[in-house]
């Protein structure tokens, strides 16, 4: 079981009690603008029911972000293996997180994943991280950036899950980095 501190959050494995959050951020018109669907309540709990039910592979859970002040679940983030050939290669490993609107702009998301960079190339030796979203979604491009990570246009791609009703978000766009370019940016920055 995944558990990681920052200063300001616990990272957490999902449990019964984060399913209205899960709900919030899957059928929230502003956290899903980039998205081709919103849940309803029934899709979300179902959806929901599955990644409890799931035995995770070592690191690669669905997280819960928890401010650590008030215990309060904001939301969630993690590594996976998106399987996306032959875009990504069959081993990818990718980040992503969605945070509740309310909590944006506070620095969450750049901290979540700067601690699961940190969790990926230290304790599950990774070579590389790579992390998508639409092109046009300049926020999570900026949290990619934050943290470390290039944008690599010789892989951006047109996601295949997207739906000819959505094409303005087909175009995503790729950003990796690798574990020799981590460990030379913690070096740089007086973290190691």
């Amino acid at each position: 079981m995944t558990i990681i501190e920052t200063p300001r959050l616990i990272l957490r494995p999902c449990q019964e009690s984060d399913r209205d959050l899960f709900y919030e951020l899957s059928s929230d018109p502003i956290v899903l603008k980039f998205f081709p669907f919103r849940r309803s309540r029934e899709d979300a709990d179902a959806a929901f029911d599955i990644i409890i039910g799931m035995t995770p592979e070592d690191g690669f859970d669905l997280l819960v972000l928890v401010l650590k002040q008030s215990g309060q679940p904001i939301g969630f983030s993690g590594l996976s293996k998106p399987k996306l050939e032959p875009f990504l290669p069959p081993d990818a490993v990718e980040i992503g997180w969605r945070l509740s609107a309310r909590h944006w702009r506070q620095g969450y998301a750049s901290e979540a994943g700067a601690a699961l960079l940190r969790h990926g190339f230290g304790a599950l030796e990774l070579n590389e991280i790579v992390s998508i979203a639409v092109d046009d979604n300049d926020r999570a491009l900026a949290v990619m950036q934050r943290i470390g990570m290039r944008h690599d246009p010789t892989g951006d791609f047109d996601h295949p899950d997207i739906p000819a009703t959505h094409p303005q978000l087909s175009r995503h766009s790729l950003y990796r980095l690798s574990a020799a370019e981590w460990r030379r940016q913690e070096v740089q920055t007086g973290k190691v």
